[in-house]
């Protein structure tokens, strides 16, 4: 129960300081500081394949190379934590803490299982820092399609 405990009070930690840190960027209008990201490094998706047929419910895996998982919140250099874009033909403001509609894995997760409507949809990652802001240069992936059938 300590255990339970302690995880949702760092979880919740964790989600106020995304808050503080987006509110600040938002309420200041300028770039925070980036952490540098590792020469060479990079994010993908391991599966589901480019293109891939998939049912409603599938896992996405994800991939990282010359860099280290690690939860937000986490100061530890050349680490970061996953967030997955769905269906954004656009970047987001790499200036700024990662919100809105992106999928946040702040707690070191490599992997996910979505479920999404029938039809193609367009999946991306971006590596963030402690404070879910993108690295400097951003470690971002190539995105993906992936057809998703009844």
């Amino acid at each position: 129960m300590k255990q339970v405990m302690r995880l949702s009070l760092y979880t919740l930690f964790i989600a106020a300081l995304g808050t503080v840190s987006t509110a600040y960027a938002a309420a200041s209008k300028t770039e925070l500081p980036r952490q540098a990201s590792a020469e060479g490094s990079r994010v993908y998706i391991i599966s589901p394949a480019d293109g891939e047929i998939v049912g409603r419910k599938f896992t996405v895996k994800f991939g990282l190379q010359g860099m280290g998982v690690a939860p937000a919140g986490v100061d530890k250099p050349n680490t970061g934590h996953h967030h997955l874009l769905i269906d954004m033909n656009t970047l987001p403001d790499l200036s700024q803490p990662m919100a809105g509609a992106i999928k946040h894995f702040g707690g070191g997760q490599t992997e996910t299982v979505l479920e999404l409507e029938p039809g193609e949809h367009r999946l991306q990652l971006i590596l963030g820092d402690k404070f879910h802001i993108p690295h400097k240069p951003a470690v971002i992936s190539e995105p993906i399609t992936v057809i998703v059938q009844d």
